[in-house]
């Protein structure tokens, strides 16, 4: 019996309605692995390759041959707008199967989810913080709604293993093991993981089972690809467009390299469906600004949409729906952030264009994924803006880091199909904090020696020393998150009180105080600052002008006014640089390789820098002078790596920096000569060095939400455990 005869009549009948041809490779192995093993399974290709289908058709199946007493399969997703994507895709397939499917999240309807409590059953989406709050807030309800739960479902692995939010819901989900003593297979998806194994590790978190991970054979895919380049003038900053007559029709200040490329985007966005990228909302909000300019004066439709964190809900949604439907004669172009890196179904793009680099390979391997669905050739424009420096500090000034870096991910993801390995969390002490609270406010009061057996026991805090968990419960008692009972128990204080009574407990990601902006009783989005009465500003594509403030109630009334304006977030997208990427740049500055994907003006600055770079000795040098005392230090390693350099030289007596967050070298200030620094450098790279050694600043910590009611010391550990890593260095001796 093959795979497809396996399959519950339901699901046969959808396949036939939907004329499939027959099973994609993932959706057999996928069924082998459910129908004949107890394991656990990892779906790891590209976007768009059916893997949510994959791990559906046949977890649906086991439900509907033995129908489940409670929910049976619960689907967690790290978005809501995830869930009502798949919600409708579930309602379709579901149809005639007798299997209900519920939406579990802040937006959901309580009429749904008081049902769901009374009769549990079928088929729960829900997000980590749902979760958490079910498993802290309704103990009893869960009892009943996952008493006989046999599948989890985790979407977008890739985006959990790397955030704090991925260990909070191993956490909920071992204690949801605990409370029911049930033991649900897990099935990860994902399209981006660089080291499976890792992946597979964190998905058996806590379930003592084995991980399959089928690999199906995808074929190399097609790609087009291009790269352009802008060049910003500071003796051309005036635009000037005149009619036959030589009247004067448009007047813009503004580098012509800027409006050059405005006027690129506009005319290679033109009647095509497309994605435009970027890495921060700033940049976002002006390209779709000034390409609804272009398209006013050229009496063009307005197709330009904005898509990000910031946006209001509904407007995003309404985005989504116009990109998805098929009866929108115009094309949309759409410009965003990482909120549609992941897999919100838009239908099928034209083409996908990234301003900028992307900010590493996984970044990358997912906007391109968004466009070549449905059998289509994935179209991909990258397109960079740069300001010639004439006058620069040193000789590496002239260098665009940035433009390589995009060619270096390119090469790795196309040629050599490496994408980053996510590198685990081992020291989350602040979540170590938030799990200790919930569990308390699940349970009441606990011994000290049952709280830390409870909570050590989950696998996110398997490398936590009962030692830590002491220093924490004793600071947390003194700052009052802790209480003591006469009977030596411990209980939530009265400050942790205010804590875990608040909303926003739940979640464990640092979030920024947003304010609401409306335009009459319409949402338009959030901005983290007040905008004072007559400001304009920009938000959603558009531009608006504050008409009043309401501090208290933390509202912005706005009204729509023609023109371009500006925004800024305080806080946007960081991203780090791992070796592998470094030393492809690096390659890439050293061979002649040519690279067709770059226009002219690309190759020509492909060819300036390699001159700048080959004569410069950092190629061949560890220690590179580049202006009057200053010197530059090219290990060629990763971002933690060579933070790690930073502080051990800072530890020599050396006075050294890391110019920004992405930068692939050091710059150092000393006195001596380039061989005496590369001695030092040499010395430190061949110690035993004792990082705990090292001369962090006393505040130095990995940002976390309830940092605050963690002890110093222990911050200051986790950043040096999970962040620093001083055996990565030892590549460069080699």
């Amino acid at each position: 019996m093959n795979a497809f005869e396996r399959l519950a009549p339901f699901i046969q009948d959808f396949i036939y309605l939907n004329k499939w041809e027959e099973l994609r490779g993932n959706q057999v192995a996928a069924c082998e692995v459910i129908f004949d093993s107890d394991d656990n399974l990892l779906l790891s290709s590209g976007t768009a390759s059916g893997k949510t289908e994959a791990a559906f058709l046949p977890v649906l199946t086991e439900l509907y041959n033995n129908p489940s007493s409670s929910v049976g399969v619960m689907y967690i997703s790290p978005l809501k707008a995830l869930i009502n994507d798949q919600f409708k895709r579930l309602e379709q397939l579901l149809e005639d199967s007798n299997i209900p499917v519920t939406k579990w999240h802040g937006d959901a309807s309580v009429t749904r989810k008081n049902k769901l409590i009374k009769n549990p059953e079928g088929l729960l989406q829900i997000t980590p913080e749902s979760l958490e709050s079910l498993v802290s807030n309704k103990r009893g309800a869960c009892l009943a709604l996952f008493s006989d739960l046999r599948f989890v479902i985790i979407d977008e692995v890739h985006q959990f293993m790397r955030d704090i939010r991925g260990s909070q819901l191993l956490c909920v989900l071992e204690r949801l093991k605990l409370l029911n003593g049930v033991n649900p297979r897990r099935i990860g998806l994902s399209a981006t993981l660089g080291d499976i194994s890792l992946a597979q590790n964190w998905l058996n978190t806590g379930t003592g089972r084995g991980c399959a991970a089928p690999v199906a054979e995808e074929g190399k895919k097609r790609v087009r690809l291009h790269i352009e380049r802008f060049v910003n003038n500071a003796e051309n900053r005036d635009l000037t467009q005149k009619d036959t007559s030589g009247n004067i029709i448009y007047t813009a200040s503004g580098d012509m390299g800027n409006r050059e490329h405005y006027e690129y985007l506009f005319k290679h966005t033109l009647d095509k469906k497309t994605i435009i990228f970027t890495n921060s909302r700033e940049e976002t909000e002006l390209v779709m600004a000034n390409l609804r300019e272009i398209a006013i004066r050229n009496k063009s439709p307005d197709v330009y949409r904005v898509h990000h964190g910031n946006v209001s809900a509904l407007l995003r949604e309404s985005t989504e729906d116009e990109m998805k439907s098929q009866f929108n004669d115009e094309k949309i172009v759409t410009g965003a952030t990482v909120t549609l890196e992941l897999g919100i179904d838009i239908g099928s793009l034209d083409q996908a264009v990234q301003v900028g680099a992307p900010l590493n390979v996984s970044s990358f391997a997912q906007r391109l994924g968004r466009c070549g669905r449905r059998g289509q050739i994935p179209q991909l424009l990258f397109t960079f803006v740069e300001s010639i420096r004439i006058n620069a500090d040193d000789v590496l000034g002239p260098v665009n880091w940035e433009f390589i870096r995009t060619i270096a991910i390119v090469e790795l993801y196309l040629k050599d199909r490496w994408i980053e390995p996510i590198p685990p969390h081992n020291y989350p002490y602040n979540l170590l904090y938030h799990q200790t609270m919930s569990i308390l406010k699940s349970n009441g009061e606990m011994s000290s020696a049952m709280l830390a057996q409870t909570v050590l026991s989950l696998g996110s805090f398997k490398h936590i020393p009962q030692e830590d968990y002491k220093k924490l419960l004793s600071y947390m008692v003194y700052s009052k998150q802790l209480q003591r009972t006469e009977r030596g128990g411990l209980i939530i204080g009265t400050e942790g009180e205010k804590v875990v009574n608040s909303h926003k407990f739940l979640t464990v990601f640092l979030a920024t105080e947003y304010l609401l902006v409306k335009d009459e009783n319409r949402t338009i989005g959030t901005v983290d600052k007040v905008y004072p009465v007559g400001t304009r500003f920009a938000l959603a594509g558009l531009t608006w002008e504050t008409i009043d403030v309401n501090e208290k109630s933390k509202v912005i009334f706005v009204k729509r006014v023609p023109g371009i304006s500006v925004v800024d977030w305080d806080v946007d997208f960081t991203a780090e640089l791992h070796t592998v990427l470094v030393r492809k740049i690096r390659d890439i500055l050293k061979s002649d390789d040519e690279y067709n994907y770059l226009s002219d003006r690309c190759k020509s600055r492909l060819d300036e820098i390699k001159y700048i770079t080959r004569n410069s000795g950092i190629l061949e040098n560890l220690v590179t002078p580049i202006s009057n005392k200053k010197f530059a230090v090219f290990p060629w390693v990763g971002t933690r790596q060579i933070v790690t350099l930073n502080y051990a030289l800072r530890y020599k007596g050396v006075k050294s920096k890391h110019p920004w967050i992405t930068c692939v070298y050091l710059e150092v200030i000393f006195d001596g000569e380039a061989s005496e620094l590369e001695e030092i450098v040499c010395e430190i790279l061949q110690s035993d060095l004792n990082l705990y050694d090292l001369p962090l600043p006393e505040k130095v910590q990995i940002l976390g939400k309830y940092n605050e009611f963690v002890p110093l010391e222990l911050l200051r550990k986790q950043f040096i455990e999970d962040y620093l890593d001083f055996d990565g260095l030892g590549i460069v001796m080699k």
